[in-house]
């Protein structure tokens, strides 16, 4: 076997044993509580959405919601600020004897609009049964993190998957003072969309499959020139093999690589002081990043420069420049130690195209993670070997295309649906072809008390955070390759103000208001593909007599709980068919 294929089986291998760990934890008191000596308990922090426990999560660990304060977008440095407050109020000082894991589950998810209602930390994923999702899979993954950890809190996103095999070696410890982050071997095309550490070329040139590496300084999001002048730019470790992605297809094997960010641990004593600076400022009136604006700061040869850099901000607030030069002179010196990881690789799932190229193709994803072409479902259909169905039914007679993921829906017979779609949350009982490459997801709204639903329909290649600030630029905003101005035209819709949800500064496609409300699922997801037939087709489909809702508006009135049901009715019938396969004993 290559070197390369010997690798990616390495992590394949070492990914199994943590989910078959994982797996016999499920539904059990076993992550470790308090009443375990030896077994520190995991308080998990994710701004998400209470739901069923179907057997999904271990008990005996407590698990906490914090969502963000109202008013500013704080981003989740300002969220992870804003959890350690919550943790204080509910434990006082006991908090810092705890080892915490904080997801953040994503804002909101603009370049994944399925998972958008919900969030990114309840993403479905083609493994297990019942079905994971991204929480229990970040459980998973991290299952031999908490017996190696001093109390502290290490920091996770909710849409990425790092599959790692030390190769024997001794387990990641997370016990230095200061931050301690896990470093993966990338292309430098990775580095210029991550952060990137800058290490000392004579620490990182052996062969081993776990390093501990004090950094000199991290980058965030720097260009191929300033990793270059930073030093960060190093000699690719055999071992290491092809540089990690997070994008479809295998990357090259040159013969340079940075390393790239992605959990991160805060020790004890510094998230106290960070807690502490918190307090200080009061409340945050601009968006801070866990990794930008924590990460900077830290090492011998960290620079204030980034603080006035504002390149990679969305939206610039006045007091962002002040409270970014406060951080660095609070967490100026403290020390940054990386867990170098040679044989690794990072996958980032926050888009269309890479939940798609990930979950529903031939990904090393599917091969290092064991996915499932058919998870938790009753597939009757006909379905292309490549494409993914998730806690889903799909009766007799459909027929599911290459590259294509079905979530927790319902498939009529005579369905058919193209290559590289997303179907999720839907209902289609009529005689239908869903074309390729097309994102349908339902919701469940409730207006002037009432259960209502609304299907959202959009390219997988539609950019829903593009935005014009005229009504006379509208047109240059594109659904499935045609001109917006020309759909509404189709839909008999008219231009104007009242066209968009929210302040009228940002006019694109997620504050336009064109997806009916309707009285039943089925119903919503059949006006959604007219919508889509007639602007394929040039044809009018009037919408002037319906009740529209922008996909902003749909995420504010969404009936979480009803949506839920949905999944549950899915769940229980799966569950019952399957009971009823079983062989009489």
């Amino acid at each position: 076997m290559p070197a390369a294929g010997r690798r990616s089986q390495a992590r394949r291998e070492a990914t199994a044993r943590r989910l078959q760990r994982f797996a016999a934890l499920r539904g059990e008191a076993a992550l470790g509580g308090p009443e375990r000596a030896g077994s520190p308990s995991w308080a998990s922090a994710a701004a998400g959405l209470r739901r069923p426990l179907l057997k999904e999560l271990p008990l005996g660990t407590r698990y906490h919601v914090c969502t963000d304060p109202p008013g500013h977008k704080i981003g989740n440095g300002g969220s992870t600020l804003h959890v350690l407050g919550c943790l204080e109020e509910l434990y006082g000082d006991k908090w810092t004897s705890f080892t915490v894991l904080l997801i953040h589950s994503g804002g909101y998810s603009q370049r994944l609009p399925s998972a958008s209602a919900l969030g990114k930390i309840f993403t479905a994923v083609p493994l297990g049964d019942p079905v994971y999702q991204m929480l229990e899979l970040k459980l998973a993954m991290y299952i031999d993190f908490p017996r190696q950890m001093a109390p502290g809190v290490l920091v996770t996103c909710s849409d990425d998957i790092e599959l790692y095999s030390t190769g024997g070696a001794e387990a990641l410890t997370f016990d230095q003072p200061g931050f301690t982050a896990l470093a993966h071997p990338s292309e430098l095309a990775v580095g210029t969309t991550h952060g990137v550490f800058v290490l000392d070329p004579s620490r990182v040139s052996g062969r081993g499959g776990l390093l501990s590496v004090p950094c000199q300084r991290f980058l965030h999001k720097p260009d191929v020139g300033t990793m270059r002048q930073c030093g960060a730019v190093l000699a690719r470790p055999s071992c290491a093999g092809p540089c990690s992605s997070g994008d479809s297809g295998d990357p090259g094997t040159g013969s340079e690589c940075v390393y790239t960010d992605s959990v991160f641990y805060i020790h004890h004593s510094t998230a106290k002081q960070l807690l502490a600076f918190y307090k200080q400022i009061g409340s945050l009136c601009c968006e801070i990043d866990a990794y930008g604006d924590f990460l900077q700061a830290l090492g011998p040869g960290a620079t204030p420069d980034y603080t006035t850099n504002t390149s990679n901000v969305t939206k610039e607030e006045s007091q962002l420049v002040e409270v970014r030069q406060k951080l660095y002179s609070l967490l100026k010196g403290t020390a940054l130690n990386v867990l170098v990881l040679n044989n690794s690789k990072f996958y980032h799932i926050g888009t269309t195209q890479e939940y798609l190229s990930h979950f529903a193709s031939d990904s090393k994803l599917r091969f290092e993670l064991g996915l499932l072409p058919v998870a938790f479902s009753i597939s009757s259909g006909t379905l292309d070997p490549s494409a993914s169905v998730i806690q889903s039914v799909l009766e007799p007679g459909c027929v599911i295309g290459p590259g294509s993921v079905i979530e927790y829906s319902r498939i009529g017979p005579e369905v058919s649906v193209g290559k590289s779609s997303i179907i999720s949350g839907s209902h289609i009982d009529v005689k239908v072809d869903v074309p390729s490459n097309c994102l349908l997801s339902s919701l469940s709204v409730r207006m002037s008390s009432q259960v209502r639903y609304v299907t959202m329909v959009f390219s997988v290649e539609d950019d829903l955070k593009r935005s014009v600030k005229a009504l006379s630029d509208i047109h240059s905003l594109q659904f499935f390759g045609v001109s917006l101005l020309e759909c509404l035209d189709l839909w008999g819709v008219k231009v104007s103000h009242q066209l968009f949800s929210g302040d009228n500064t940002r006019l694109g496609l997620w504050a336009a208001r064109i997806f009916p409300v309707c009285s039943t699922l089925s119903e919503s997801v059949r006006m959604a593909l007219k919508m889509l037939n007639s602007v394929q087709h040039r044809s009018a489909f009037e919408l002037g007599s319906c009740e529209l809702l922008s996909v902003e508006e749909m995420l504010t009135y969404k009936d979480a709980e009803d949506m839920l049901k949905f999944r549950k009715q899915i769940y229980d019938e799966i569950h019952l068919q399957r009971e009823k396969e079983k062989p009489d004993v």
